[in-house]
């Protein structure tokens, strides 16, 4: 499928062929949909996940090449709601055991055709904004990591896929530390920029790429360790059914018992970490302290992280800062009930929306602060993020994991793990199911257990001093975006 005939980027008086689709005997959607698909299967959690620019370059020439705004729009619907459906393909089997048939798994369609419409709103925008396919490229490269930005805000928030994180595999992620994960989605997208570039006949952009990739990956390699005094904790992983915790099958007491079993190979005074939700204002009393725990309670319905000392009192509390949309709040719940009804009757417990944070602030114990957050926070970069602005020495995510298996368990460990780059502070995780352990300050893995129940000992430090990242946030990254599009608009100009 040729698109008109468009002037050479570097050479605008000499004739050069049609730009045209990749494979042109296939649908456009088709083609689309595959290289949604290629692109996902460069993510995380898979080890190969740092070639993410090669498929990422082939969608953005083709939706770049579309005859019109609206089908460049629809490209990107495709390839945008198929990558969503691979990346996020843990959320149909969770649906699928949550309603108790494989059927009604495929109600995730919707969010992956939402994530799609995201997409393809922002290929719109760029193909009426930018005249030139070699334009519209790099505006596409600017633009996705600004889309990525925004799925960070609002009530609908939904960072998951950010392309940034497949560099995780790579040393050059660390300069995280200057501007959060989205300076690593700029490399990723310009990266592919630059490859459709140079097969389009123009070379600049391809060596200011590689100096960038020779300067992040010679960053990285030269990072070290922090030096600060070691705390030691036990962290706990347990095994519970999340379900079975939901609907009280499994009791706060039968749940109680069994961490304070795993809770008994703690040193003297040494500080244990509990998982998300795994306190109730009944069981509270029991707990070992002095620790850090997740606290749930319903009147008010709040999901908590707590601090507690030796003689059981909470010394400080946060609240979980983000909800999970459809999970912890229910949009338009009261003009939506019938259909919420119909849902609370198939999973047998009412939906209720908790209350978020109104604000952070450190956890103190013993005289060290814990920027403590629970679980779905771990994905927003501003939140550990703010609590180190304020102080915090360590980082503690507890998390309930359960819900899930598969690919999600693996990338929100992951993804966890940047939080640690981006502040150069430690990392402790301690989940039912999931990863528990504990991520050193360039966000390298320590000592975890990620099978069955049981309890590890960890020596973290308390590190001080803010980096970059928890100076300006994604303001580099955001800066650096913008550049590309004035790219493209210089290039639209030739």
């Amino acid at each position: 499928m040729p698109v008109s005939r468009w002037p050479h980027p570097t050479a605008p008086s000499a004739p050069v062929p049609p730009y045209h689709d990749p494979v042109p005997a296939l649908p456009p959607f088709l083609i689309a949909a595959l290289l949604g698909v290629f692109l996902a299967a460069c993510g995380l959690p898979l080890p190969w996940s740092f070639l993410s620019p090669l498929p990422l370059a082939l969608l953005l020439a083709f939706v770049a090449a579309a005859p019109t705004p609206r089908q460049a729009a629809a490209r990107l619907w495709w390839a945008g709601s198929a990558y969503s459906a691979l990346q996020l393909w843990w959320l149909t089997a969770f649906l699928a055991k949550l309603f108790g048939t494989p059927v009604l798994g495929l109600l995730a369609f919707a969010l992956y055709a939402l994530e799609g419409t995201f997409f393809a709103l922002m290929a719109d925008l760029v193909a009426r904004c930018f005249r030139t396919p070699h334009a519209r490229v790099w505006g596409l490269a600017g633009g996705w990591v600004i889309l990525e930005w925004l799925r960070f805000l609002g009530p609908l928030a939904f960072p998951w896929p950010t392309l940034g994180y497949t560099l995780l595999p790579t040393p050059a992620l660390q300069i995280a530390d200057l501007g959060g994960v989205l300076l690593g989605s700029v490399l990723v997208t310009a990266t592919a920029a630059a490859l459709v570039s140079v097969r389009w006949g123009n070379r600049w952009p391809h060596r200011l790429v590689t100096l960038a990739w020779l300067a992040a990956l010679a960053y990285g390699i030269t990072r070290v360790p922090g030096s600060g005094p070691v705390q030691p904790l036990l962290v706990l992983r347990t095994n519970f059914d999340s379900f079975g915790r939901a609907t009280r099958q499994l009791t706060p007491e039968e749940q109680l018992a069994v961490q304070r079993q795993l809770s008994a190979a703690r040193a003297p005074a040494e500080p244990v970490v509990w998982s998300e939700t795994a306190l109730t204002p009944q069981t509270l009393p029991a707990f070992p302290g002095p620790g850090l725990s997740g606290l749930r309670t319903f009147q008010p319905d709040q999901n908590a992280v707590v601090s507690i000392d030796a003689a059981g009192r909470v010394v400080d509390r946060n609240l979980k800062a983000r909800l999970v949309p459809f999970g912890e709040y229910f949009p338009l719940y009261q003009a939506l009930r019938p259909v919420y009804r119909v849902i609370e009757h198939a999973i047998g417990f009412e939906l209720g929306s908790l209350t978020p944070a109104q604000h952070l602030q450190p956890l103190t114990l013993n005289g060290v602060t814990y920027g403590a957050y629970v679980c779905y926070d771990s994905v927003f970069p501003w939140v550990a993020r703010q609590l180190v602005r304020r102080g915090a020495q360590v980082l503690v995510n507890p998390s309930n994991d359960g819900w899930y298996e598969g690919w999600g368990v693996q990338q929100h460990f992951m993804m966890g793990r940047v939080r640690a780059i981006e502040t150069r502070r430690w990392l402790v995780r301690s989940v039912n199911s999931g990863v528990a352990g504990a991520v050193d300050d360039l966000g390298q893995p320590v000592r975890l257990l990620s099978q069955g129940a049981g309890a590890v000992h960890v020596e973290v430090r308390r590190l001080h001093g803010q980096t970059l990242y928890t100076r300006l946030g994604d303001l580099p990254a955001l800066l650096l975006s913008a550049l590309l599009l004035l790219y493209a608009a210089r290039l639209d100009r030739r």
